[in-house]
């Protein structure tokens, strides 16, 4: 579908605030059932690539729970990482750190959620992001969606698979650096992290962009 088709569609699009497979359904069905919900996992650590996914969904094979990942255990996350694997269309990118110093990281994951969505298997019809933002170069038009983890299973779907493969992609990188814990707190900024950086010090890893690593660095000299 053209940007300019789908144009007189935008208004027609009614976001439930909360989780309504009913009404995204008919939004689905809308674009043909090729709505690529569109998120990232891991825009705030210190260290690390933003993950993100798009996914399209299948109507009558949509995976049961699917949620914001943030409220799911990890156990949840992991099976239906898997099952949305099996049963959806999805493409995953990953923006690396040093993408993310030369950038900024809000330009490295808009990037890298233009390359998730032109990896589908599928070209998407219209696209659904999560956040403020809808990234250029995007395959297809589309919207910002505000807490769209919450709101939209083909968000929250992105998000799941966003998350576990971040989190998959941190514990990789554990052996590497074994004295920084990163498959614990892959990446973010905790205590043991900030412990660690004192001791261990800076990784390739690390976003040399970021604040704290940036004021390790400039004391080293």
């Amino acid at each position: 579908m053209s940007l300019k088709g789908a144009m007189p569609l935008f208004d027609k699009i009614d976001v439930p605030e909360t989780m309504d497979p009913e009404a995204e359904a008919r939004i689905a069905a809308t674009f043909d059932n090729r709505l690529a919900g569109i998120d990232e996992a891991g825009r705030g650590p210190w260290a690390g690539p933003v993950a993100v996914a798009a996914v399209v969904l299948i109507p009558g094979d949509i995976p049961h729970g699917l949620a914001d990942s943030k409220a799911l255990s990890e156990a949840t996350r992991e099976g239906l990482y898997e099952e949305i694997l099996a049963k959806a269309h999805v493409g995953v990118a990953f923006a690396s750190p040093a993408t993310i110093d030369t950038l900024n990281i809000r330009a490295a994951t808009l990037g890298a959620m233009a390359h998730a969505t032109r990896a589908l298997e599928i070209a998407p019809s219209f696209c659904l992001v999560d956040g403020r933002d809808v990234p250029p170069g995007l395959p297809a038009p589309g919207i910002a969606v505000v807490k769209g983890d919450a709101r939209l299973q083909c968000i929250a779907a992105a998000s799941i698979v966003a998350k576990v493969a971040r989190d998959r992609l941190m514990k990789r990188m554990d052996p590497v650096w074994p004295d920084h814990g990163l498959a614990r707190h892959k990446g973010y900024g905790t205590a043991a992290h900030a412990a660690a950086l004192a001791t261990a010090g800076v990784t390739p890893l690390h976003r040399k962009s970021f604040r704290p690593i940036a004021a390790l660095l400039d004391a080293a000299g």
